[in-house]
C-alpha cells in the first residue's frame, strides 16, 4: 500500500501564487490577500508578468524567476495560459500544485484535459484540481481558497476533515461550520480530480493525526475499486461519513456539467458504501450532526440512553425518537432512583428524569453524576431549556466539567433564540455536541453507538 504524500497541500513552507492581479475582485488577488490576513508563517511569492509590486510584495514574471525553492504552487490563470504555467512549475521543480483554473472537461474541453494530464505525468506533479476551490488547514493556517475571509469565515481548530468535490457546497458548509463552532482539521475541494482523487485524499486523511472523523461530499468516483480499498482501510481507523450528490437522474445529468464526472447509479454507490463500512447522510445538516459527535465524544459502549430534562414535552419527544431509532431507554438502577428521590422527592426519577421547570444547576449536576455512576446507563442526552428562570448559565460549566471525565458520552439539546444559541456555542467549544432538536441528537447518538458496536470499540 502506497499512500500519496499530500503534506505540502496543508503545510508547505513556501508557496507561489500564479495569477495575482491588482484587481481586488480577481481570484488570484483574493487568494494572496487571504494568506496575508491569515498571518501565514511561510514564504509567499506572487507571479504576475505585468506588475512590479502588489500590496508591497515583489511580483515575479514567472515561477522560474524565483531564486528560492518553492514547495507548492497555486495556479489561478485562464485555462489557455495554465499549461505553460504548469510546465514552468515542473521545470522549477515544484511537485505539488493547487489548480483553481477551470475550463477543462467540465465544459467539454477534453483536448485541454488530456494535455494537462500528460504534462503533470511528465513532470511528476501532484495536482489538486483543476476547477477546484482549494485546500485549507485550520492547524497550520495554509489557505488556498479563493473566497474572501470577510465573506467566508474559516472554522477553528478541530478534528473534522471535509473532502468535497464541489467548491460551492464546501464553502457554504465551512461558513456555517465556523458560525456553529465546529472545529476543522482540513478541507479539500478537489474539483475534476485530475491525478489526486477522492481515494488518495481519503487515504491521506486516514493517516492524519489531527483528523478524527472524515466527511465527504461525492458526485462521482474516478476509480471504484481504488476507492473501496481505501475506504475499508480508513474505516477501520476512524469514521467516514458520505453524502452523495446526484441520487436522481436529473441530479446525475447536472453533475456532468459541474465537474465532468459520471454520477452512476445511486443504488450501486450506497451498496458499495455499506460494504466498506461507510456511514451515509441524507443532508449536509445530518452530515455534520454526525461528524460533531464523532469529533467530540468518546465511543458508546451500549445502546441504553438516559434522558435528563427540565421540560416534560422534550423528554417525551426524546423518548419517541429513541424508541423509533432502535436504541433503548436506559432503566436506572434502584440505587440511582432511591438517591434522586431522597434529594428531590418531587421529581420523576426513572427515564426521562424530569427536573421540572424550576430545575437548578445543582439538580443537573446531581442527576448527571448519578447516571454516570450507574452501570445500567450507557450514554446521556441532556436537555437544557435555558428559558426557565432558575437555571443559571453555570449549568454549562457543570456539564463540561463532568464530560471531561470521559466516562460516558454526553450530548445536549437546547432550543431557543440568541441567548440559547450563545450557550450552545459554549458547549460546542468545550467539547460537547449540542443539538437544537431531540431527533437530531438521537440520530447522531445512534450512528455513534452503531459505529462503536460494529467495530468492538469501547473507550472510557
Amino acid at each position: 500500500m502506497i499512500i500519496m504524500n499530500l503534506d505540502k497541500f496543508f503545510s508547505a513552507k513556501s508557496i507561489a501564487i500564479v495569477g495575482v492581479s491588482l484587481d481586488q475582485t480577481k481570484v488570484g488577488h483574493i487568494i494572496f490577500r487571504n494568506f496575508i490576513d491569515s498571518k501565514y508563517g511561510g514564504r509567499i511569492y506572487i507571479v504576475n508578468p505585468h506588475c512590479d509590486k502588489i500590496l508591497g510584495h515583489k511580483c515575479y514574471k514567472s515561477v522560474l524567476d524565483i531564486e528560492e525553492s518553492v514547495e507548492l504552487a497555486v495556479i489561478a490563470v485562464p485555462a489557455e495560459a495554465s499549461l505553460r504555467v504548469v510546465d514552468e512549475c515542473g521545470k522549477k521543480g515544484i511537485r505539488d500544485i493547487v489548480m483553481i483554473t477551470a475550463g477543462f472537461r467540465e465544459v467539454g474541453n477534453y483536448g485541454l484535459d488530456v494535455k494537462l494530464e500528460r504534462l503533470l505525468k511528465k513532470h511528476r506533479i501532484r495536482c489538486v484540481g483543476p476547477n477546484c476551490l482549494g485546500c485549507f488547514d485550520a492547524h497550520t493556517g495554509l489557505d488556498t481558497l479563493f473566497l474572501p475571509r470577510s465573506r467566508l469565515q474559516r472554522p477553528g481548530k478541530g478534528g473534522i476533515s471535509f473532502i468535497c468535490q464541489s467548491g460551492a457546497v464546501g464553502s457554504a458548509t465551512m461558513d456555517l461550520a465556523a458560525k456553529e463552532g465546529y472545529g476543522f482539521s482540513k478541507f479539500v475541494s478537489y474539483g475534476n480530480a485530475m491525478n489526486v482523487d477522492e481515494a488518495d485524499i481519503l487515504e491521506y486523511m486516514g493517516n492524519d493525526q489531527s483528523t478524527r472523523v472524515i466527511c465527504m461530499y461525492i458526485e462521482g468516483i474516478r476509480d471504484g475499486k481504488k476507492f473501496m480499498k481505501a475506504a475499508i482501510r480508513v474505516g477501520q481507523k476512524k469514521p467516514v461519513i458520505v453524502i452523495k450528490g446526484g441520487v436522481t437522474s436529473e441530479g446525475g445529468r447536472a453533475i456532468l456539467s459541474h465537474t465532468g464526472s459520471l454520477a452512476g447509479s445511486a443504488e450501486v454507490y450506497f451498496g458499495a458504501f455499506r460494504q466498506c463500512g461507510i456511514l451515509t447522510a441524507e443532508s449536509l445538516q445530518e452530515l455534520f450532526n454526525y461528524a460533531r459527535i464523532f469529533d467530540k465524544s468518546i465511543c458508546a459502549c451500549g445502546p441504553r440512553i438516559q434522558v435528563i430534562t427540565n421540560g416534560g414535552g422534550y423528554g417525551i419527544l426524546s423518548t419517541d425518537a429513541i424508541m423509533k431509532s432502535g436504541l433503548e431507554m436506559a432503566e436506572p438502577s434502584a440505587q440511582t432512583i432511591k438517591e434522586l428521590r431522597r434529594r428531590y422527592p418531587r421529581l420523576t426519577t426513572s427515564n426521562p428524569i424530569d427536573l421540572l421547570g424550576d430545575a437548578s444547576t445543582q439538580m443537573y449536576r446531581d442527576a448527571i453524576e448519578l447516571c454516570l455512576n450507574d452501570r445500567k446507563v450507557d450514554a446521556l442526552i441532556i436537555i437544557a431549556l435555558y428559558q426557565t428562570p432558575r437555571l443559571g448559565t453555570d449549568v454549562v460549566d457543570a456539564i463540561v466539567e463532568m464530560n471531561r471525565q470521559n466516562r460516558k458520552p454526553i450530548i445536549t439539546v437546547s432550543t431557543g433564540g440568541e441567548f440559547t444559541q450563545n450557550l450552545r456555542m459554549q458547549m460546542e467549544k468545550n467539547g460537547i455536541p449540542s443539538y437544537t432538536y431531540p431527533h437530531e441528537a438521537v440520530s447522531a447518538m445512534k450512528v455513534l453507538v452503531e459505529y462503536c458496536r460494529g467495530r468492538g470499540i469501547c473507550r472510557r
